[in-house]
């Protein structure tokens, strides 16, 4: 299959203002997606985060999808998650997010997903490259007979997080526990506390007020020593700490100590396991999460598959085995009981859940999970030069491979969002890894680094 040109491994992303993150082009994506999806009497449901370049993009793509002839529902600031939530509820043909996640407040993106609440596939996201390389504009958007409406969504934030709580919490009781909250002055500010209070929770939030240019600013999930010190000051439950579109969560226990996501899927998987409700006593991880994770659901009599990284990958794999629960290390965790993409939100509530039904702590919990030592290195590239034409790389990689046997892996690719390349070393013994990234690394500054 061709490479896409555009799509990342979750939606387009750049900087803001520049291509392809312009208005014009956000225009023609808009055109893009009602020509693909649009149907009569079905809107597109469009949200963002709170970044200062969120309403002009916002602006650029509905009034794309209304050339077309189709409808807009616009629901404001709401997390990434609310999108597939909201798509389904309203009836939508297709939802758009319009988010950089967890990168700085002067980039920007724009993610699809299906009626179905569904990311799109690889070809599905190619064909929409071509819709919107062929000028959707001139070629299709004057043969609308009228245009479509533009409907807004009056405190959606908030209906939404009513939602949730209706969707998700039969039974659930968080009276008692003392919760840390760092929103990252992002698309959650709102519906985690609102929703986290409704069930009973003490909620002391931090990066609560977004102002468009503070979103990810020395907060939120890429500085997690935030919730760790805050947990230890005021004697809290847990911490939890978004990034600026909520799809995942970072998780530090009562002392402060952080889980990643391979740790809080095997909390949650291991106690859907032990209770019958993990589908076929199997979930999905991707290539980047820790080999003792495997150990720990077979020994418990279950069983990992490995995808590719990206939550749309995992859901992939879960669609195809018919599987509740898969997740990445990033903590993008996906419970398909409850939605259809990573969710921040239903992640923190599944672990919270346990904790009250266990009467155990997260740091007790976590324990489940004996994690081989890991060594994680971005480096900045100059262009993605495939790794088969770099047999310098290759073969030091197989060499050190040979050695280490079954005893620790080498896992190399390049960011999907990013231009790096990301070098993952694991081992059982933490002495060795920095010899092997050493190693690893000296080939690909030679022929890949700026």
């Amino acid at each position: 299959m061709a490479q896409s040109r555009l799509f990342g491994t979750d939606g387009i992303r750049g900087r803001a203002n520049e291509e392809p993150l312009t208005p014009d082009f956000a225009t023609a994506f808009g055109q893009a997606v009602a020509a693909k999806f649009g149907r009569e009497g079905q809107p597109v449901v469009i949200g963002r985060d709170t970044r200062i370049s969120g309403p002009a993009l916002e602006e650029a793509v509905a009034n794309g999808i209304i050339s077309m002839g189709v409808d807009v529902v616009l629901v404001g600031v709401v997390p990434t998650p609310a999108i597939a939530f909201l798509t389904r509820h309203l009836h939508g043909c297709a939802g758009i997010v319009i988010s950089a996640s967890h990168n700085p407040f002067e980039d920007n993106g724009l993610k699809i997903f299906k009626g179905d609440g569904l990311k799109c596939d690889d070809a599905l996201e190619l064909e929409l490259e071509g819709l919107i390389f062929d000028n959707v504009s001139r070629k299709s958007g004057a043969k609308a007979a009228k245009p479509g409406r533009l409907e807004t969504w009056p405190d959606a934030a908030r209906r939404y997080a009513e939602l949730a709580i209706k969707t998700y919490g039969q039974g659930l009781d968080l009276h008692g526990l003392r919760i840390v909250l760092d929103a990252g002055n992002g698309a959650a500010y709102e519906t985690t506390p609102h929703v986290l209070r409704g069930f009973g929770a003490e909620v002391l939030s931090f990066n609560i007020e977004p102002n468009g240019t503070n979103i990810n600013a020395g907060c939120g999930s890429t500085y997690p020593e935030i919730i760790q010190q805050a947990v230890k000051d005021l004697g809290a439950d847990i911490g939890f700490s978004h990034d600026g579109d909520a799809d995942r969560l970072i998780c530090c226990d009562e002392t402060g100590s952080l889980l990643d996501g391979d740790e809080m899927l095997a909390v949650i998987g291991l106690d859907l396991l032990k209770h019958g409700k993990l589908a076929k006593n199997t979930l999905v991880a991707t290539v980047m999460s820790n080999l003792g994770l495997d150990e720990c659901f077979a020994a418990a009599g279950g069983k990992v598959l490995r995808a590719n990284v990206g939550d749309r990958y995992v859901l992939e794999q879960m669609l195809a085995h018919d599987l509740n629960l898969g997740g990445e290390q990033s903590g993008h965790i996906i419970l398909r009981d409850y939605n259809t993409t990573g969710d921040g939100l239903v992640t923190a509530l599944e672990l919270l859940r346990i904790m009250k039904a266990s009467g155990e702590p997260i740091s007790r919990l976590r324990q489940g999970l004996r994690k081989y030592s890991q060594l994680l290195v971005n480096v900045k590239v100059l262009e993605r030069v495939p790794l088969d034409e770099l047999p310098e790389v290759t073969d030091t990689i197989k060499a050190i491979e040979k050695e280490l046997g079954v005893n620790g892996r080498i896992l190399l690719r390049y960011s999907g969002t990013e231009p790096k390349i990301r070098l993952l070393v694991e081992t059982r013994d933490e002495a060795l890894l920095q010899p092997v990234v050493d190693r690893v690394l000296a080939p690909i500054k030679k022929h890949l680094a700026l």
